[in-house]
This record gives structure tokens, C-alpha cells and sequence, in this order.
């Protein structure tokens, strides 16, 4: 393509559109990523009957799933995968995304389905050494290791999934560039999604990211699959964090927690021991609440510490929480309840690397910093349930009683929660503190 072309162009990065060709997409600052967007049809050249693609949708019977076999994976797609549904699992490399779908075709090999495994990047060898040591070898599951895509898809006949691993490292034929290029990889994920449509079975694309978190890539493949998962977790740590931030099919708030063993993934049952040390000593400055990811509640502890400052502008550091809802609260601290927190350096945390972003844990961190300021330790086996406005108020929370009997069965006995809560049907499990404001809550906690 030269300059001089004329005619649209659009960035495959961003989707900007640009009247003239330029080496650098004046939008994101990608290079390379313009390109001539085709002809548009003529209106009305293209039109059919009405009558042949017209439905009743009360007579269209939603399509069966087909399990995964891991319960985590299930739960966070919906109900497992969906016939002709195609979904992009991203993430760092070394995650365990190869490991996650190459034991979910084991499985699914092993419940009868026929599976392909489609590898740009491994050799033979390479996939089966690992099957085998995840114990995902089968009779069912088949492999085809090469970049050729045209050849792969080829290979589907009687195959009920299939996985491409990655679809960055796919040549489509006729697509101009090389293997990863923005043109390469979308028109091998269209090769992809009209396959698994035309035989109506499910498949996953594993796309890599970039360093600033996304796939890599243009930004159309997210819009052309039908789901984007994420897979995620901390070098340092075991467990792997699965979610959708696309899903035609089902929610996008589910969490799926798996736990990197020498033999593969295994779903955590008990996520909430993950965050919560168990301590039987209250400590200044540690509030318990309950939060929830999509309909799994998780016990988080919030952690805070007030030290004296030697600075005119004291000092505000925060990990898993917002620093502008630390500093917000803190003033709500010093306005509505008359704690002073303008000479004290105040650190939060969230212990186990959780990263709190609902209202519902609003309540627990001003205990927190209360708690901290005034160096008095909070009661033994309480939890904090509720919004803090800017008024002081306590707003109520979203599914109480599932918080509630998830702090129940992990021993707490007693909840603050806000006093616009409806009443429950039948007793709650804890006991229960209600408070109008937060003034109000920190009495009914602190002597």
C-alpha cells in the first residue's frame, strides 16, 4: 500500500478511521496499523426474502452445553460451552493457559467427545509429553501441530471442540503480512468463528498479551468472538484467577480460582481461606467483611496502619484498594465522626493480593482506619457489611444473607450492617449490629 492511495483507512489496533495512509495511526500511535478498508456493497444489492431467515423466538429451543469438566471453568462460562460459541482465553505467558485447555480436552476426550488440539507454537512431542503428565492423554484427543491454518481446520470432521494455541502464531492464506500481524490474526480468527459455526461446535483461541495487559492484536478480535477470558495470577503465587470481561452466554462476574499443582490445575473449593489469615487475636487497625465475585462470596481482611508523621502532608499509601476512596474515607473520618487522621501516615492493605473495588467493603475499611488512628482493636470475629456516603451515612449492601451465611459457616458471630436493611424472613445466622451512620457503627464496636 503507498501513500498515495486514496480511500478510508482504518486502524486495526483502535479502529480510528483516517481519510489518508500514514506509517503511524495518529489515534493510539500503533505503527504499521492502517489499513484500506473495503468497498462497501451496494444497499440493497444483497437483499433476501425476509420470509426465509424469519423465526418465532418462542420456538427456537436454547442449544445444550457441553461441560468442560472442571466446575470452576463451567461456572464462569455460564454452564460449560455452547455449540458454534467461540471465546479468546488471553493472558501472560507462562500462566497456564495451554495446561488449563489442554486438560479440559482430556477430559472432555475422556467423557467421549472428540477433540482437536491445534498447536502454532509446539511440536508433537512437546503437546503429548505434557498431556501425559497432566494425565489428559486419550484416544479422543488429537493433534495437529503446525501454522498452517487452512490445513488444521481441515482436520474437524467428527470433532466436537477444538482449540487453537495461539492464534497469533496462525497463517491464514490469502491474508497479506506475517504470522501475528494484525492482518494475519484477524483473518485467521475469522477462518476460526466461520468454522466452528458452520459445524456448530465451540472452540477457544489462546491470544497472547501485550505489556500493557490486553490481547494482542487488533482490537476487532475481541468484538468477533463471542467471549474474552482472562486468565491471571502472581508469579509468586499457585493460584490462577479465571474471568470473562465477555460473555454472550452468561455473566461476567464469575471467578474462577485454580491452584497450579505439579500434575496440572485443580479448582479451589474454600476461596475465602485464601485471603484471611485465620488469626484468633483482634489487632488495631484489621477489619473482616465479605465481598462478593459475581455469586462467590470471599472473606477479605482489610488491614490498615496509622504511624505519627514528622511531614506537614501526611502521608497515604494503599494496596488492593483505591488510594482516592482512602484519602475520601479519611476525611468522612475526620468530618462526621471526629476522628482525626491529618497526623498520622496511613498505610492499607488487602491481605492475599485481593484488589476490593465494590461499595460493600466501605464500611469494613473505615473501621479499618478508625481502628488504626485510635489504636483500639476491633471485636473478635466481626464482619463489616455496608456503603459509607459522604454524609456519614450507611447504605445497605447487595445480597446480605449470602454474605451473611458465608460469614456464618467460617465462624464469625457478629455483622454491622446498615439499619435500612430489610429484615430477614427467618433468623439470621449471626448476630446482627445495625447502624444508621458510621459515627453510630464505631460506637457500637469501640469502646
Amino acid at each position: 500500500m503507498t501513500k498515495g492511495e486514496k480511500g478510508r483507512y482504518v486502524c486495526s489496533a483502535c479502529g480510528a478511521a483516517a481519510s489518508l495512509w500514514t506509517g503511524k495511526c495518529p489515534s493510539c500511535g500503533e505503527w504499521g496499523s492502517l489499513e484500506k478498508e473495503p468497498d462497501a456493497p451496494v444497499p440493497g444489492a444483497s437483499l433476501r426474502s425476509s420470509r426465509a431467515s424469519r423465526v418465532d423466538v418462542a420456538s427456537v429451543v436454547p442449544p445444550e452445553r457441553t461441560p468442560t469438566g472442571l466446575d470452576e471453568f463451567d461456572r464462569v462460562l455460564g454452564g460449560g460451552w455452547v455449540p458454534g460459541g467461540v471465546f479468546l482465553l488471553g493472558g501472560k505467558p507462562g500462566i497456564g493457559k495451554s495446561t488449563l485447555l489442554l486438560q479440559t480436552c482430556g477430559l472432555m476426550a475422556s467423557a467421549g467427545h472428540r477433540v482437536l488440539y491445534v498447536s502454532g507454537e509446539e511440536s508433537e512431542s512437546q503437546v503429548a509429553l505434557r498431556a501425559r503428565r497432566l494425565g489428559s492423554a486419550s484416544a479422543g484427543l488429537d493433534l495437529f501441530c503446525d501454522s498452517d491454518l487452512s490445513v488444521a481446520l481441515s482436520c474437524l470432521d467428527g470433532h466436537r471442540f477444538f482449540v487453537v494455541d495461539s492464534v497469533q502464531a496462525m497463517r491464514a492464506d490469502g491474508a497479506e503480512g506475517w504470522a501475528g500481524s494484525p492482518g494475519q490474526v484477524r483473518a485467521s480468527a475469522q477462518m476460526c468463528i466461520a468454522a466452528a459455526k458452520e459445524r456448530s461446535i465451540p472452540a477457544v483461541l489462546v491470544g497472547h498479551i501485550t505489556k500493557e495487559g490486553r490481547i494482542a492484536g487488533p482490537m476487532l478480535l475481541e468484538h468477533m468472538v463471542d467471549g474474552v477470558l482472562t486468565f491471571s495470577g502472581d508469579d509468586y503465587s499457585p493460584y490462577r484467577m479465571l474471568r470473562a470481561s465477555k460473555n454472550r452466554f452468561g455473566s461476567t462476574d464469575e471467578l474462577g480460582v485454580f491452584e497450579m499443582g505439579e500434575n496440572g490445575l485443580y479448582p479451589v473449593k474454600d476461596v475465602s481461606g485464601l485471603y484471611w489469615n485465620k488469626a484468633e487475636k483482634s489487632v488495631p487497625g484489621v477489619a473482616m467483611t465479605v465481598v462478593l465475585e459475581g455469586t462467590q462470596p470471599l472473606v477479605a481482611e482489610i488491614q490498615s496502619l496509622a504511624a505519627a508523621t514528622a511531614f506537614p502532608y501526611p502521608k497515604r499509601t494503599g494496596r488492593g484498594i483505591d488510594l482516592n476512596k482512602i484519602q475520601l474515607f479519611t476525611a468522612v473520618l475526620e468530618k462526621r465522626c471526629g476522628t482525626g487522621c491529618g497526623l498520622f501516615d496511613i498505610y492499607v492493605n488487602v491481605a492475599g493480593g485481593l484488589a476490593l473495588r465494590e461499595p460493600g467493603a466501605d464500611l469494613a475499611l473505615c473501621a479499618a482506619l478508625a481502628s488504626a488512628v485510635r489504636d483500639v482493636p476491633l471485636p473478635e470475629k466481626c464482619v463489616f457489611l455496608g456503603e459509607v456516603g459522604l454524609a456519614g451515612e450507611v447504605r445497605p449492601v447487595v445480597r446480605l444473607a449470602r454474605r451473611l451465611h458465608e460469614a456464618a459457616r467460617l465462624g464469625f458471630t457478629r455483622a454491622v450492617v446498615s439499619s435500612r436493611e430489610e429484615p430477614a424472613g427467618k433468623k439470621a445466622p449471626i448476630d446482627i449490629v445495625r447502624a444508621a451512620t458510621l459515627n453510630d457503627a464505631l460506637k457500637a464496636v469501640m469502646k
